[in-house]
C-alpha cells in the first residue's frame, strides 16, 4: 500500500510553519499557482490550477499518521486532488500524493475586496528562499498569477496565523519582487 503524501506549494514550503514528517522538495507538472478570491474568507487564497505548459516547485510531506482528517481541516477551503503521476520527487518507495486546490465553483471576481496578505507572502517566499534559493523564489513569482490584487501590508500586525519573522535580506527580496510584478501595496484601514 502506498504511503499518503501531499504536495504543498505555498506556506507548506516553509518548514517553520508545520511539523509534517519527511518533507522533500518536489515539482508538480501541469499546474501553476494563482491567487483566488472566494466567498470563503476576506483575503485571497493561493491555489494551484491545471496548466499543461507550467510546473511549480513545492514540498511533499507524509500525511501524519496516514490520516487525512487533520490535514483536510487545515486546508478546509480546498479540495484534495490526486496528483501522484504529475509529481517528481526524490522518494524511491511507493507514495500516493495529493494536491489541494480551491474548487472552481467557489471563485468570484472580487480582487479589490480580497487582498493578498503580505504576512502570508512573506512566509511563502521565505520558504522558497530556504528550500530552493533565490532562483526558486523567483520561479515562485514567475509561476503565480493574480498579482494585480492589492497586497495588504500587515507586517506590523500580521493577520496570517503562521506568520514568521523574516531576516532583512528576505524582506528586501520580497519587497523587490513585489515591485517587479507591479504589486499595489495598501495599508490597513
Amino acid at each position: 500500500m502506498a504511503d499518503p503524501y501531499f504536495f504543498g506549494y505555498g506556506s507548506l514550503v516553509n518548514l517553520a510553519t508545520h511539523d509534517f514528517p519527511d518533507p522533500q522538495p518536489a515539482t508538480l507538472k501541469g499546474w501553476r499557482r494563482v491567487w483566488r478570491h472566494t466567498d470563503l474568507r476576506p483575503v485571497a487564497f493561493l491555489t494551484a490550477i491545471p496548466d499543461a505548459a507550467s510546473e511549480i516547485d513545492g514540498m511533499i510531506a507524509h500525511v501524519p499518521g496516514d490520516d487525512w482528517t487533520a490535514l483536510d481541516e487545515r486546508e478546509w477551503a480546498y479540495d484534495r486532488v490526486p496528483a501522484t503521476q504529475s509529481i517528481s520527487h526524490p522518494l524511491t518507495r511507493d507514495v500516493d500524493i495529493a494536491v489541494y486546490a480551491v474548487p472552481k465553483d467557489r471563485e468570484n471576481d472580487a480582487p479589490n475586496h480580497h487582498p493578498l496578505l503580505l504576512s502570508y507572502i512573506d512566509v511563502v517566499v521565505q520558504g522558497y528562499l530556504r528550500a530552493f534559493g533565490s532562483d526558486g523564489a523567483d520561479r515562485f513569482f514567475a509561476t503565480t498569477d493574480g498579482w494585480e490584487a492589492p497586497v495588504l501590508n500587515d507586517r506590523a500586525e500580521p493577520r496570517y496565523p503562521r506568520h514568521q519573522q523574516l531576516k532583512r535580506v528576505e524582506t528586501d527580496f520580497v519587497d523587490s519582487r513585489l515591485q517587479r510584478v507591479s504589486a499595489k501595496i495598501v495599508q490597513p484601514a
